[in-house]
């Protein structure tokens, strides 16, 4: 039999039994681009971008355009008509992705979207590589024979586009920026420039919002109110939207506020960025009052989302009236709605606006008062998602902020986890934000509410940075016992990120200062994690001390499950010593104390410790059962890290049983769900994938 397969194949001489072969539902074709937005009297830029697509499908060669200009000068608007206009030539898919190239918080990282456009190219994910090398690769070979059309809208720098670029001759780019990017017009990309519009076109788009009469009425008032706006479109439609709102007013009204409204901007801003801003201040004073202030405050939001709950408490109201409100500033378009009922500010320029007003307008203990509740709402929920996912883990100080009035909830632990995740980067922010405002209490104790979500995600790099803030957060509190957990927290970072040595000397401080508190779970705690790193050095029997001194500790105070965790390191250097039998004495030992708190997390861990430990006996059919049933565990539970950690040890049991090339999907499997290439544990993953390569 010949022919083509999609999807899974499977070769088999006899079957026993029944056979069952189930296929994931499959994508459907991309299609990401944004609604088209008005587009007035783009004749000559949109003849460039047809030109450019004929050119290069003569020449055999992908297609790709750069188009530049200021900002508000309509780019955006430009490549998306443009795009829909030729979308029908690309029925394999067209990809879409804001790179926020001058967003406050920093632009995309290519390794972030071309994760995004694997998956929805139907590459699974736990098949999409961890390391930007390994998805521009994958991508190029995806693109390769597909007809795309790729949007990447708000570009910085030419780096940051390239690995984003299609392969397939048959395939068109467009990149929006403010700058002119040489990198890519080197690499040979068309420029298209988008000037601001001529008069006739300005008020061609008055015309589209406030009507052909008003504009026919008063026409010296609206060729005015065109060069206030500098003749820009964003200005023009924010300016034009304030007066649809308002039959009543005339267009000279508009322009003579207009134009005091530049004189008292003029301080701030130049050229084309005033215009833009002095129509926002048009819009702002056409909210009302309630609107306006949600709109003022949300200036003070560190993160670059928000969600209901989030303005609610920032502004101390109901989350359904905060939502109304979100609502309102959204049909301003000041706002943008974005998934998962979160928003954002429609532009860079109007959170800066926004929070001009935030300051010129709020007193300092409004603003700070605005802030704290906003804090306190990070801390509080971060706090109900962290017992979720880990009920056992009771008594933690959450108390530094006030606990907000209406806290969301979540119905399970899969539901906190992805709250985390989705406002991590948010939460990232706050404890910044915390720490830099002198809210040093805050910033260590949301950066110890984040634990779970790093223990089950990893996020190695960026927790690093977090948990120095927190360490940092905590000494500047004087607090010994902050300072201790924070050590602790970040010793463990940096001995996943290959650093034992600085891990150690962390470990070593804490452990001095829980001995001076005379707390000895902590000081268990510290020995436990000594332990850790000796074991990454390579000091098996020092490791094995400190392991048991804590475990000797944990079981004088009554701390079972604590134990249990000593257990299970335990017996992973026991592993490693060739010990296998040994090891399964001890883990066995560590399975009551971690059932009898319902640590599912940990129960998975010591599966697949068990697995590993069955391995080294001898015992591979056990082991097997073992490991299958940890993955399975840190499968349901969410958990990136477990996940990887049991395809890490299924491989090292396929090649055990001299399945190498089971081994090296089951490694390569597991290196793809990490997304970090800098962790002690790819480091190690790579090491086993070249050993694949010595035919002994």
């Amino acid at each position: 039999m010949a022919g083509t397969a999609f999807g899974s194949v499977v070769q088999f001489r006899d079957v026993l039994g029944g056979l069952h072969l189930h296929e994931p539902t499959s994508l459907p074709v991309p299609n990401q681009l944004l609604p088209r937005l008005r587009l007035v009297d783009r004749t000559a830029p949109l003849a460039e971008l047809d030109a450019m697509r004929e050119e290069h499908a003569l020449a055999g060669v992908p297609a790709a355009a750069l188009i530049t200009g200021s900002a508000g000068v309509g780019k955006s608007a430009l490549a998306l008509a443009w795009a829909h206009t030729v979308r029908p030539h690309y029925p394999d898919g067209q990809l879409y992705a804001d790179l926020r190239g001058h967003a406050d918080d920093g632009p995309v990282t290519p390794l972030t979207v071309l994760g995004d456009f694997l998956h929805a190219l139907g590459v699974p994910i736990e098949l999409i590589p961890g390391e930007l090398a390994g998805r521009a690769a994958l991508y190029r070979t995806v693109t390769h024979d597909r007809r795309l059309l790729v949007l990447l809208d708000d570009a910085l720098t030419a780096a940051q586009v390239r690995p984003l670029l299609p392969t397939s001759p048959s395939s068109v780019t467009l990149v929006t920026s403010r700058l002119r990017l040489a990198g890519l017009l080197a690499g040979g990309a068309r420029g298209v420039y988008v000037d601001r519009l001529d008069t006739a076109a300005a008020l061609d788009l008055l015309r589209d919002t406030v009507g052909a009469e008003r504009v026919d009425r008063e026409p010296e008032a609206a060729t005015e109110l065109t060069e206030l706006c500098m003749r820009l479109p964003l200005a023009l439609t924010v300016a034009a939207a304030r007066l649809a709102s308002r039959p009543n007013w005339t267009l000279g009204e508009m322009a003579a506020v207009l134009a005091e409204e530049q004189r008292r901007l003029a301080v701030l801003t130049i050229g084309d960025d005033m215009a833009v801003r002095s129509a926002l201040d048009l819009s702002y004073r056409a909210l009302r009052p309630d609107a306006a202030r949600i709109y003022r405050l949300l200036g003070l939001v560190p993160g670059a989302t928000f969600s209901g709950g989030a303005t609610a408490a920032l502004a101390d109201i109901p989350a359904v009236e905060a939502r109304r409100l979100l609502g309102i500033l959204t049909d301003a378009n000041l706002l943008t709605d974005t998934a998962g009922g979160r928003y954002r500010f429609h532009h860079a320029l109007v959170r800066l606006h926004a929070a001009q007003l935030a300051d010129t307008t709020e007193r300092a203990d409004t603003r700070e008062g605005a802030v704290a509740r906003l804090l306190g709402w990070y801390l509080g929920t971060a706090a109900r998602a962290e017992r979720r996912l880990r009920p056992y883990r009771t008594g933690l100080p959450r108390d530094a902020e006030p606990r907000p009035s209406e806290i969301t909830d979540f119905g399970g632990p899969t539901d906190a986890l992805e709250w985390l995740e989705s406002e991590r980067a948010n939460l990232t922010a706050a404890v910044t934000t915390a720490h830099d405002r002198g809210r040093h209490a805050t910033a260590w104790q949301l950066t110890d509410a984040m634990w779970s979500l790093y223990l089950y995600r990893g996020h190695h790099m960026e927790r690093l940075d977090v948990e120095r803030t927190g360490l940092a957060a905590a000494r500047a509190c004087n607090d010994m016992e902050a300072e201790g957990k924070m050590l602790g927290r970040l010793g463990l970072t940096l001995n996943a990120l290959g650093e034992p040595d600085e891990a150690a000397a962390h470990f070593t401080v804490a452990l001095n200062l829980w001995r001076r508190l005379g707390e000895r779970d902590r000081e268990a705690g510290s020995l436990r994690r000594l332990g850790v790193v000796a074991a990454a050095l390579g000091d098996k029997e020092q490791a094995i001390t400190h392991f048991l001194a804590a475990i000797e500790i944990y079981r004088e105070e009554g701390a079972d499950r604590k134990a249990a965790l000593a257990l299970v390191e335990l017996g992973g250097v026991l592993i490693t010593q060739g010990r296998g039998a040994d090891a399964v004495i001890y883990l066995e030992q560590a399975r009551p104390g971690l059932t009898k708190v319902d640590d599912q997390y940990n129960q998975a861990r010591l599966d697949i410790m068990l697995g590993r430990a069955h391995a080294g006996a001898g015992d591979l059919g056990t082991a097997d059962e073992h490991l299958r049933r940890g993955l399975e565990q840190m499968t349901a539970l969410g958990s990136s890290v477990g996940r990887a950690a049991a395809l890490e040890a299924l491989g090292e049991l396929a090649k055990l049983s001299g399945r190498r090339e089971e081994a090296r999907h089951a490694w390569e499997q597991a290196l793809s769900i990490l997304d970090e290439p800098a962790t002690a544990t790819t480091a190690r993953l790579h090491t086993h994938l070249n050993s694949l390569n010595d035919p002994h």
